[in-house]
């Protein structure tokens, strides 16, 4: 997490301070609107602590996705 702080920071010029309440601010919305289970690897992808890393992560996303596209389709996925 601080290193998106950090490139908040160099990218928009504001404090540090002003940097990390904007930051937690958006990763709590995204919290709120992910589903839980992703929503639930976000702390740790951010502090790089999720095991698999970000393929851990796109795995995820890609199951997900699977699964509410099948459904479109007739259950297929």
């Amino acid at each position: 997490m601080d290193e998106l702080i950090n490139l908040v920071v160099q990218k928009t010029g504001i404090s540090q301070d002003d940097a990390r309440k904007a930051v937690e601010v958006v990763v709590t919305a995204l919290k709120n609107k992910l589903p839980g289970p992703i929503a639930g690897h976000l702390d740790s992808f951010l502090s790089g602590g999720v095991s698999g890393g970000t393929n851990a992560v796109v795995g995820e996303v890609s199951d997900m996705l699977k699964g509410k596209l099948g459904g479109l389709f007739g259950g297929q996925t």
